[in-house]
Order: C-alpha cells, then sequence, then structure tokens
C-alpha cells in the first residue's frame, strides 16, 4: 500500500504545518517535522536529514512504498532518498528544488547575514525576517497563511538558516539519470523570489519525468493551490 511522506522546507512555516491541506485530504499520510525546527539539532547536509527521516519512518515500519512530496529541503530530502534507496520509494513529487549549487551565490549569501542578524535578536532585522516570510507566502490563502507566520515566529530565523546551509550544498545532478522512482515535478510560475527553473533542469535529466506548471503559485504550490496539487497527487499515486 502507498505511503505518502510529507517533507517540509525552511519556508512555509519551516514545520510540518505546511501540509496541514495535504494531511487532512490524504487520510494515513504522514509529514514529520525535521529536527532543528521547534526541537532537536538540525543536521548538516540532505544526506544526514535524508537518513533521519529514514530512520522517523522506519520506526513507524514505513519501510516501502513510499511516495515523497516536498518542497526544497524537503524535496532534496526525497530526491536524495529516491537516489539512495530507490527499493523503498515509488515515486516523487518534487517542487522548488534545484540538484546542484547555484553558481551565483550573492543574494543567497546576503539573505543567510539577515537570518543570522534577526536570530541574534535585532529587533529591526527580525521585522524583516518576518516581513520576507509574509512576502514568499504570497499566494498562500488566510488563515494559513497568517498560521504559518506564527509558526515562523516558532521555529526562528536561525532554524531556516541552518536549512539553508544544508540545502545549498546538496549537488546530485550527475546521479539524475539513475533516478528509478517515477518523478511529478510541479512549478509554481509566478514565485515571488523569482527562483532558478530547477524542476526544467531536472525534468530535462531524468527520462520519463513529467512537469507540470502552475500559475498564481510560487515557492509553495501544495501550499498555495492545495486543490489542484492535491489531485495532482492523487493522479500521480494513482498511476503507480
Amino acid at each position: 500500500m502507498t505511503q505518502l511522506v510529507f517533507v517540509h522546507g525552511p519556508g512555509a512555516g519551516g514545520c510540518a504545518a505546511a501540509w496541514t491541506h495535504q494531511l487532512a485530504h490524504f487520510p494515513g499520510s504522514v509529514a514529520p517535522t525535521l529536527p532543528g525546527n521547534l526541537t532537536g539539532t538540525h543536521c548538516p547536509d540532505v544526506a544526514r536529514y535524508t537518513e533521519w527521516v529514514r530512520g522517523w519512518l522506519w520506526a513507524q515500519g514505513m519501510t516501502k512504498d513510499l511516495v515523497f512530496v516536498g518542497y526544497t529541503l524537503g524535496a532534496a530530502i526525497g530526491l536524495q532518498y529516491g537516489l539512495d534507496y530507490p527499493e523503498e520509494v515509488k515515486g516523487l513529487v518534487l517542487t522548488s528544488i534545484e540538484s546542484k549549487p547555484r553558481e551565483n551565490q550573492a543574494a543567497f549569501q546576503v539573505r543567510q547575514q539577515m537570518r543570522l542578524k534577526a536570530a541574534s535578536g535585532e529587533p529591526t532585522t527580525y521585522q524583516e525576517w518576518i516581513e520576507f516570510q509574509q512576502h514568499h507566502l504570497l499566494w498562500v490563502q488566510s488563515p494559513l497563511r497568517e498560521q504559518l507566520v506564527e509558526w515562523h515566529r516558532k521555529t526562528g530565523p536561525m532554524a531556516q538558516y541552518q536549512s539553508l546551509v544544508a540545502y545549498s550544498q546538496f549537488n546530485v545532478h550527475a546521479r539524475l539519470p539513475e533516478l528509478k522512482p517515477q518523478l511529478l515535478l510541479i512549478r509554481g510560475d509566478d514565485d515571488p523570489g523569482d527562483a532558478p527553473q530547477g524542476e526544467q533542469a531536472i525534468h530535462e535529466m531524468v527520462p520519463g519525468s513529467r512537469i507540470v506548471r502552475l500559475k498564481n503559485a510560487g515557492h509553495f504550490p501544495a501550499t498555495e493551490r492545495p486543490g489542484e496539487v492535491n489531485a495532482l497527487i492523487a493522479e500521480f499515486v494513482g498511476s503507480l
């Protein structure tokens, strides 16, 4: 029996709350909150996060027929899992994902410094960080949008900083042609952060993959357009 596993990233609350619509729609699905967010210690890289997620799943008897759904760091974890343990994974639904580090890291480093300064307790920068989260949740409907901002206050800027350090080092690009699980990529074409076209690059490297583009969606399509994305997930699972 297929097991849906939703894995969050640094944005959209930085915890399992990002999957509120999906957990309600797909009974029996699971969504761990990654270590370093609310509780625990962050992992230094995606490979280590993947092993943590695998241990979390195995502890609950979830060892096969997995379908990972994730964005950014969560998508990277799903992709790493699918490459390392293809016998356990049936499919991947990934959004806001890049398979190798960006060539130009300048803007990323500026935002990382903002997160560090906000984490130090500097009030003006902390408010700037909160407004940054609000801006990237542009397409999320209320009241979930406000709830996710509050989750960001709980997880904090340091957790986001650490998650993005791990994600920024992720590089499995050369391994993409060997990916065995079926792959669906979803791109939010109106990302307020103007993110790179990482999904397209992956699609071109993975034979048999499918890419879907959504308007009025950005970094978090499952949170922004839950009805459409849930339908895509259900169709994908039904095809496996």
